[in-house]
């Protein structure tokens, strides 16, 4: 199959993921985000070996090598909120940077360890 087309089918299948585990949040009034819900799922079908890495990888690699896209919406949408930003800008760049450190960290030990454990699995 061509790179193009197993990326859009992997797409695809995630954006499935999504729509149906916001579906959940929404009919459960869980107070979790469909999205969180969302990866939570993909999580638990990656490590019960009910789906393959290699069904989403693609796809998966694509979306957020591209990230930045997805969130210039909402970096715009901010806009909106001027009197909002003037009286809590400070405290909000706080958290922002703050909230924005722990993710890389957190991401570069986990991105780390996925990569241990793929050498790993070669080794044996």
């Amino acid at each position: 199959m061509p790179q193009i087309i197993k990326a859009i089918t992997q797409i695809i299948i995630l954006f499935l993921i999504s729509l149906c585990t916001n579906q959940i949040a929404d009919y459960f009034n869980l107070r979790i985000p469909g999205t969180v819900l969302g990866i939570i799922v993909v999580f638990f079908l990656l490590e019960t070996k009910l789906i393959r890495l290699e069904w989403i990888e693609t796809g998966a690699n694509w979306l957020v090598s591209n990230i930045m896209l997805f969130l210039i919406p909402s970096a715009v949408g901010v806009i909106q909120y001027k009197t909002m930003l003037s009286e809590n800008g400070l405290s909000l760049i706080a958290v922002i940077v703050i909230s924005s450190v722990v993710v890389m960290v957190f991401t570069g030990l986990f991105a780390q360890n996925i990569q241990s454990n793929k050498e790993k699995e070669k080794n044996t």
